[in-house]
């Protein structure tokens, strides 16, 4: 891979990853000045950036709480920001989305709620129904992470354990008119999966939940199978009267990141494809069906001609079998580069928008023509790495995980395949 190649490929997760930026997508959404009071709270990766870009162009009195990963912090005036861990919850969560339900829980009709959810909110305010602890949902969090469940099937178990998912928390601002602006990081931008939907209706229910759990044999506490069999843990349903005045927008998504990096592509002398932006499956096959359609633009200019540059978005998942750390963008790389097997030309990035893949702070990594020969001289096998879920290992061994920090911002999955021209340097 030439120098130019992996800046181009860094220059695109770099444009998706800007396009999201709170700064530039909330501003344009803010409601106007209501009779009574505002009150800010949300919760997820993005919440203080977004916080900060309400503080920044709202004229009137403003006041509230978010709460957001260790780290994403962006210091604000007058929303407090609380701090929590991600991706399985703790205590500092659960009391951030305890004071978030005090907050409005004495509002009026004249009374304004801004709510700023994104990525990461399902355990950054993980308050559990009445009758479950904090434990039960750290227990289930971590058993849904590794089941290989979809994060949509995720969310619908998160909501009907909480007392906040699910609407309940538009509910408990009743009377007051709510207002929802949503940065999306889940396939088809559904409301209800981003942040498992605290403010929108759930036509879902305890029923569809236990059954994702009997699906993917997730061993749960006895109080947990009780809340979902007796049906006590169901969520507000659409036509709830105390959702009328809510309104929700989706103001950042995975379709917009994209854009964005072939923008970038485009501008450095490749076409742009977008195959998709809410492509899920196991990681390992979407990056075998990824290498296959390489390899028939590569050899037969089908159905693209090189060069060109093939992006996708949405949120692969790992079913952990092996001892590694997981991660769907780096998994997805090395199934990628081994299916490829060393086909010159053809080059990759894949990384979370939020800069951490998985339950590691590192957003993905690069494989390049001679990523499995590089590996094979320092004695590394990847076909092993694959099959133990240790891509992060792998990566970081050759040197070649995407490390951005902090983004403040969280779109999903990226992933561009560029693919040189034959006479192009390898």
């Amino acid at each position: 891979m030439t120098q130019s190649h992996r800046d181009l490929l860094r220059r695109m997760f770099d444009a998706a990853v800007a396009a999201a930026q709170p700064a530039q997508c909330v501003p344009a959404y803010l409601p106007a000045v209501p009779k009574g009071r505002l009150i800010v709270i949300g919760a997820g990766k993005a919440s203080a950036a977004m916080a900060r870009a309400v503080e920044d162009n709202w004229a009137g009195e403003v006041s509230g709480l978010v709460v957001t990963r260790y780290g994403y912090n962006v210091p604000c005036r007058r929303i407090t920001i609380a701090e929590a861990a991600h991706p399985v919850p703790d205590a500092a969560g659960l009391n951030a989305a305890r004071k978030m339900l005090d907050l409005v829980s004495d509002l009026t009709a004249d009374d304004l709620v801004l709510c700023l959810i994104s990525g990461g909110g399902s355990a950054l305010a993980p308050l559990p129904l009445d009758g479950l602890t904090l434990e039960d949902k750290q227990d289930v969090n971590r058993a849904l992470l590794k089941s290989g469940a979809t994060i949509s099937e995720m969310n619908c178990v998160r909501r009907h354990l909480s007392a906040i998912k699910g609407g309940r928390l538009a509910a408990a601002c009743h009377p007051a008119r709510v207002v929802t602006l949503l940065i999306s990081d889940v396939p088809g931008d559904n409301p209800m999966n981003i942040a498992s939907g605290p403010t929108v209706a759930d036509p879902t229910t305890c029923t569809d939940a236990m059954a994702i759990i009997r699906r993917y044999g997730i061993v749960v506490s006895d109080k947990v199978l009780d809340v979902l069999e007796s049906g006590r843990g169901e969520s507000v349903k659409p036509g709830d009267p105390r959702l009328a005045l809510t309104e929700t927008h989706v103001i950042a998504a995975p379709q917009v990141a994209l854009e964005a990096a072939a923008k970038v592509a485009e501008s450095a002398g490749f076409t742009a494809h977008i195959l998709g932006d809410s492509i899920e499956g196991e990681a390992k096959d979407v990056g075998a069906v990824m290498a296959g359609i390489a390899h028939q633009v590569t050899k037969r200019g089908q159905p693209f001609k090189p060069p060109c540059v093939l992006l996708s978005g949405g949120e692969a998942t790992v079913t952990v079998r092996g001892q590694g750390r997981g991660g769907p963008n780096v998994e997805f790389l090395l199934a990628l580069a081994v299916a490829l097997n060393g086909q010159p030309g053809i080059h990759a990035i894949a990384g979370d928008t939020d800069g951490v893949d998985g339950m590691e702070d590192i957003a993905g990594a690069i494989i390049t023509p001679n990523t499995l020969s590089r590996a094979w001289v320092m004695g590394i096998k990847p076909q092993d790495s694959l099959a133990a879920n240790d891509a992060h290992r792998f990566f970081h061994a050759l040197g070649d995980s995407v490390v951005t920090g902090p983004t403040l911002t969280n779109v999903n999955d990226f992933r561009a395949i560029l693919i040189a021209d034959k006479d192009s340097t390898p």
